[in-house]
């Protein structure tokens, strides 16, 4: 038996590297899948390496109180309800001081990464209790325990979800909802990429990337590692955690090398 058998979970930031890795690890574990995200294309594609019987999508604007509302009908309506939520979908913004930073790009970043955190945590709330319980995973970052130049939104952002995961894990604790945060980072992601590129770093081999060299594991992580943790938090295997901030993050909070 699978450990999410007879469970289903709705996963935001369903087409990135932590969300897909997410959603076929769930899956092979016997969940039943709702991916959410603005490209309808990769959605796709991960519901076709999942299996149509097992996952479905929807295309929405996590940032909307409408949309959202409608991918967690849309979970009930094809599944039957919801046990587990990862709210996951998040976007960097850009590099620059706080000076220069563009006040548009700080308002898009809060949006997506807070906003849409707190409108999931709204709506999914209900449902899940609906359920007699269950589980709540939301992606910070280690962006979210300390400082980082050039990054003010970002960073404001992941601090901002860790307050709101731990206010719905005391909310939440009553109807026997778990919340809790996983923080990784340097995951070898589309984002990280970005990153790197936009300090002007190389992005090549990884074992070359100087972000590597600072860590304690010397090497970047890989989305499946995050989704593991993932899938501790959302299952009973983590039935006794709720209001906690999981690294997964090679050692980097620990202090530098």
């Amino acid at each position: 038996m699978g450990k999410l058998d007879g469970k289903v979970a709705i996963i935001t930031g369903g087409s990135g590297g932590i969300g897909s890795a997410a959603a076929k690890l769930f899956a092979a574990e016997g969940g039943r899948i709702l991916l959410v995200d603005l490209d309808g294309d990769a959605l796709q594609r991960t519901v076709a390496e999942i299996g149509a019987d097992q996952a479905t999508h929807v295309v929405a604007d996590v940032t909307e109180a409408t949309q959202t509302q409608g991918y967690v009908a849309a979970a009930v309506e094809k599944f039957g309800g919801v046990d587990i939520a990862l709210l996951n979908a998040g976007i960097e913004g850009t590099i620059e001081p706080i000076t220069d930073y563009p006040v548009e790009m700080f308002d898009k970043v809060i949006a997506v990464n807070v906003r849409g955190v707190f409108l999931g945590l709204k709506y999914v709330m209900p449902a899940i209790s609906r359920r007699g319980g269950g589980s709540i995973v939301i992606t910070s970052s280690t962006a979210g325990i300390r400082g980082t130049n050039g990054m003010s939104a970002y960073i404001t952002s992941k601090h901002a979800v860790i307050g709101l995961m731990r206010t719905a894990a005391l909310e939440g604790a009553e109807s026997n909802i778990r919340v809790n945060t996983v923080n990784p980072a340097p995951i070898d992601t589309r984002m990280m990429a970005s990153i790197e590129e936009q300090r002007g770093l190389p992005t090549g081999d990884r074992s070359n990337r100087p972000m590597a060299q600072r860590l304690p594991l010397q090497r970047y992580g890989e989305p499946e590692e995050v989704a593991r943790l993932m899938l501790f938090l959302g299952s009973e295997d983590g039935s006794f955690c709720t209001g906690g901030v999981y690294m997964v993050d090679g050692g980097v909070s620990a202090g530098p090398v």
